[in-house]
């Protein structure tokens, strides 16, 4: 799998690589796994509908979070990893970080009730403020963990990422459950999540430091910093507007269509239907969130192949990388594409999965071609063409806007303008996955490796058509059938020699050298 990887970086280099990779690919893997559990206790905590209101309520603040969280990381990381003294780089970033992180957190606290009035949902205002705080938390949080990243201390990086799913989780379900008997259920997830954020950061500064005052003639000005990571953030709040449009304005849509009917208890109605899209959102998402893994070990590593003029090392890097991402991205693909109904019904119970299981195959495809994309823009920044990343993005994520916007709004109530939805938002992912495949493949001169793209694609397809035919599998036996279709795609992948006995010796050799340590 790393053969032409092995032969241009050093072996110190590999195995750095190697148990960083595993540390956080295992990190990310328990942050799926809570997810799991996250998210269907948080709709039995406070209800389908109060579910739905809280993921209108998220689908803004996840948007700059995740800028914050994303670009921070990078921006930090490339930093630290092509200064003199990392110390001092992050005391230098840090200047520029924490009161960035205030003013971004009190433009959300004020945009809040504009927000709300745009959703015709004003009973998400407060809990919008709350996010506010939890904005400045990553703000000043997101900036240790780009030096951690940049430093390639991974095992750190995946120690926090790891304690802070656990707090969260148990806060936003407990304090949830407190206030659900209040009726503001979804205020109460919101302060659970702001007492996280903030738990978090004092673990965060002890891993990471503070830095140390000095002077290193690697380092921008502040001034130019603060552009390099609003290029950054520019290209993250594209993709993180793909993550989430589709979801803020067919809330919109939802409740407007209800008014429109005269429908009783129209804001309830309309939040159940927002939460059940929300659902398929989770499963819809899971490629991306693995893919991440990949690129929190990839960035640093191209970004300093980048620094040191090395093209072919750029090269099979980029090779190499997306390459272990198309297979992970096809692994979990497979099992939602396979088993949506099932999927669904295991996590939410049979009325979602009643009105969301044809929603989730067609957002799962859609998903599938945002994570690659997605992994494309990462290859982009690292390379120093933000600027090219951030206008792919915004360009798609205005086409999912004015799309949904247009073609949802007068749809039937409830299932139909989900389905419409999901597929004005796949066929614009589709085109814009294209696009990038095309862009990267021109400036880095690789991309995904063309046999593995197609035996990958025609595993999928193959367990997606048999999924077809496949019952609506009970609670008990549908982590039995999720491991089924997986190892059918790995053995798909092994009889057509896309895995192959190499690849088992390099894992297993990245495992014994990260046991030595």
């Amino acid at each position: 799998m790393f053969k032409r990887f092995v032969a241009e970086i050093s072996e110190e280099k590999q195995t750095n690589a190697g148990r960083g990779g595993l540390a956080v690919l295992a990190a990310k893997m328990f942050f799926i796994v809570v997810g799991f559990i996250q998210q269907p206790l948080l709709k039995a905590a406070i209800g389908l509908d109060g579910y739905g209101a809280l993921s209108r309520v998220l689908s803004v603040s996840n948007v700059v979070n995740n800028v914050v969280v994303s670009g921070s990381t990078q921006g930090v990381s490339r930093l630290v990893a092509r200064s003199n003294n990392d110390r001092v780089a992050l005391r230098h970033a840090l200047r520029v970080h924490i009161p960035l992180a205030f003013v971004l957190g009190l433009a959300l606290a004020l945009a809040a009730p504009y927000i709300a009035s745009f959703q015709h949902a004003p009973y998400i205002r407060l809990p919008l403020i709350v996010m506010a705080v939890v904005l400045f938390a990553y703000g000043c949080y997101s900036p240790l963990i780009g030096a951690l990243n940049g430093r390639g201390q991974f095992v750190r990086q995946a120690s926090l990422d790891v304690m802070f799913a656990t707090i969260r989780t148990v806060l936003m379900v407990g304090a949830g459950v407190l206030l659900a008997a209040r009726g503001a259920g979804p205020l109460g997830t919101t302060i659970g999540f702001a007492v996280a954020a903030c738990f978090i950061l004092p673990l965060a500064l002890r891993f990471a430091g503070t830095g140390e005052p000095g002077i290193d003639a690697s380092l921008p000005t502040a001034r130019a910093y603060l552009v390099q990571w609003v290029t950054i953030a520019s290209a993250q709040l594209g993709i993180n507007l793909l993550m989430q449009m589709d979801l803020f304005l067919l809330g919109r849509c939802l409740s407007l269509r209800a008014v429109d009917l005269s429908i009783v208890d129209a804001s309830k109605r309309a939040d159940e239907w927002v939460g059940t899209y929300k659902a398929c959102q989770l499963f819809a998402f899971l490629p991306y969130q693995l893919l991440f893994s990949v690129t929190q070990v990839l960035f640093p590593m191209l970004a300093r192949a980048h620094a040191d003029s090395d093209p072919e090392g750029v090269k099979g890097l980029v090779t190499q990388g997306t390459r272990i991402g198309l297979i992970l991205v096809g692994l979990i693909v497979s099992i939602v594409l396979a088993l949506p109904g099932s999927l669904l019904n295991f996590a939410y119970g049979h009325v979602v999965a009643e009105g969301g299981t044809n929603t989730l195959r067609i957002l799962a495809t859609g998903m599938t071609a945002f994570a690659l994309m997605g992994l494309a823009m990462t290859i982009l920044t690292s390379l120093g063409r933000e600027g090219l990343a951030s206008i792919l993005t915004w360009i798609s994520a205005a086409f999912v806007g004015i799309l949904v916007n247009l073609l949802t709004r007068n749809a039937d109530f409830g299932a139909a303008q989900l389905l419409r939805s999901s597929m004005v938002t796949t066929g614009v992912l589709l085109i814009a996955f294209v696009v990038a495949s095309v862009t990267v493949w021109k400036i880095a001169g690789a991309f995904l490796p063309m046999l593995t793209l197609a035996r990958v694609s025609a595993t999928v397809a193959l367990l997606t058509s048999i999924g077809f035919f496949l019952p609506l599998l009970p609670k008990l036996l549908v982590p039995f059938g999720a491991l089924a279709v997986a190892l059918a795609y790995v053995a798909s992948l092994v009889m057509t020699r896309e895995l192959t006995s190499a690849d088992l010796a390099q894992a297993r050799a990245v495992v014994q050298r990260r046991r030595s340590k």
